[in-house]
């Protein structure tokens, strides 16, 4: 067996969870090995703590989540947050006021309390939250900025992600973060500063372990900090331009568990050197979780 990672680190939609939001059996069983190899597993996510628990329990056990694109890390064994980064009141306001100036039609929503519930405006689409109690529609404009956000989110009708993102970003350069992790317009901004990569960073640093010793995962540009972060940055078949150009190796889609694919390879290394089922392009036998 060659060097395993100290610690992997994996997206999840898009990445490690298949289309219908479903863990395959074989990435459950390949998590549950390289643990019980002592290998530390993280999961790191644009994703809020409400929308966690049914990853808990497809996976069998409650791994800590970097959340909200890195402003939450959560331990959901005790139900803490260990760290919350948000978005504070006035800062929140200032972002709101540059971009109703800058785009038109634009609607928010925020994640409040360290992403176990989100306000929204009466325009705001909503898809997975619908009908769920930790929902509330806003009843002032104020109200949109009147406690800390974990993360603010955008919308302006159809877009097309990659254009609106850099308009967001330009009105916002030095002000906040804005990234995106979807095909359907909608952009998500946190803290300066605050990414995936913050986030990750703060729970290895507090574990001991360095970036070095680290393989990610990940699929979309809201990925590509923490990849260009960690020692071996891996992208999924599927993933988005931006991340494939960026990572040092790429394993099968997240319909062909390619996350799983990459992590068998490294727990089984073909003794004969040749080419593992990690994924094209991809030699995770023979690469340590390390600079190359």
């Amino acid at each position: 067996m060659g060097r395993l990672p100290r610690l992997v680190a994996t997206d999840l939609d898009g990445t490690l969870l298949r289309a219908d939001k479903t863990v395959s059996p074989r990435t459950v069983e390949t998590i549950s090995r390289i643990s019980a190899e002592g290998v530390g597993v993280v999961l790191v996510t644009g994703r809020p703590i409400r929308w966690l628990q049914h990853v808990y329990d497809q996976l069998g056990q409650p791994l800590p989540t970097v959340c909200a694109n890195g402003a939450v890390v959560y331990d959901p064994v005790a139900d803490q947050v260990l760290r919350a980064d948000p978005l504070a009141p006035d800062l929140l306001a200032e972002v709101v006021q540059r971009l109703r100036a800058e785009v038109p039609g634009v609607t928010f929503a925020v994640e409040v309390t360290d992403g176990r519930e989100i306000r929204h405006e009466v325009d705001y689409p909503l898809s997975w939250d619908q009908g769920y109690p930790d929902i509330r529609m806003i009843e002032s404009p104020a109200d949109l900025h009147a406690v800390p956000a974990v993360k603010l989110l955008a919308r302006a009708g159809a877009q097309d992600p990659d254009v609106f993102v850099r308009v967001v970003a330009g009105a916002l350069a030095g002000l906040a973060e804005a990234t995106h992790s979807s095909y359907g317009g909608l952009i998500e901004i946190s803290a300066a500063g605050v990414t995936k990569a913050a986030g990750l960073a703060w729970y290895c640093t507090r574990h001991g372990v360095d970036a070095a010793d680290v393989v990610a995962f990940g699929d979309m540009p809201n990925d590509v900090p923490m990849l260009t972060w960690v020692g071996r940055a891996v992208a999924v078949a599927n993933a988005h331009p931006a991340v494939l150009e960026i990572a040092g190796d790429v394993t099968a889609s997240n319909e062909e568990d390619g996350v799983a694919a990459y992590l068998e390879a490294l727990l089984d290394p073909d003794p004969a050197g040749g080419a593992d089922a990690a994924g094209p392009g991809s030699h995770a036998a023979d690469r340590i979780a390390g600079p190359a």
